[in-house]
């Protein structure tokens, strides 16, 4: 009994759906794409920097620690909330095996919010003697928003195409009965169009900042919308 319940339960179900697809598939409507496009600038900058107790001799990695983050606050920087530790590693298993000198090494992130920015600390950290540092990947704080309102742009797109096509054949069109998001580009957090994003080793000319451009973010969406045909 409880089987031939699900069973006819299951039937009535599909008959409903059958019978919804059928009423929609039989509606006059207008069926267009609409799409939007916008570039924005990144203000989220993520950095990598990796020291470790070779970069400079004579020091402790504790000491280079704090050299460093001596010189990103005097650059402005709230180590506080911008720079974090992303891991801490050492040699040690080689130590037994090709007996060399254990060397701890330490990997922050740090997020600043400009190029020029940037640049300077690699430029400063580099005369510190902390050379292995790197563009991680770049970001927007207001992503989200901007999403949205592409978004919204590529809908009243699709409106807008869907009123010409109606009024050319003398018609109005209704309210929206279907809509979709189609496959968009989203961006890429690693794109990063720059000169000198890696620095490594020592530079003949330390004074003068690299020269960083960051391509801009690009935020791509592709509507799908049906409207009724009156």
């Amino acid at each position: 009994m409880r089987t031939f319940i699900l069973g006819t339960a299951l039937l009535f179900s599909l008959s409903l759906y059958a019978q919804a697809e059928k009423n929609f598939i039989d509606q006059n409507y207008v069926e267009v794409t609409g799409h939007s496009e916008m570039e924005i600038a990144p203000d989220e900058i993520y950095m990598k920097i990796l020291i470790n107790e070779k970069d400079v001799k004579g020091k402790t990695l504790a000491e280079i620690e704090k050299s460093m983050i001596s010189k990103l606050q005097e650059i402005g920087i709230d180590v506080t909330k911008d720079l974090a530790v992303k891991d801490v590693s050492s040699n040690f298993k080689n130590y037994w095996i090709l007996k060399t000198d254990i060397v701890l090494s330490k990997e922050y992130q740090l997020r600043v919010h400009d190029a020029k920015t940037a640049g300077r600390v690699i430029v400063e950290l580099q005369k510190l003697g902390i050379s292995n540092v790197s563009i991680d990947h770049i970001d927007n704080s207001k992503i989200e928003d901007f999403r949205r309102q592409v978004k919204v742009k590529a809908i009243q797109s699709a409106q807008e195409k869907a009123q010409a096509l109606s009024e050319a054949i003398h018609q109005t069109i209704g309210r929206a009965i279907y809509i979709q998001e189609l496959n968009y580009n989203p961006y890429n957090y690693m794109q990063a169009k720059t000169l000198n994003m890696t620095v490594r080793g020592t530079a003949d000319n330390t004074s003068v900042e690299p020269d960083i451009e960051f391509q801009k973010i690009k935020l791509d969406y592709s509507i799908l919308v049906r409207f009724e045909l009156k």
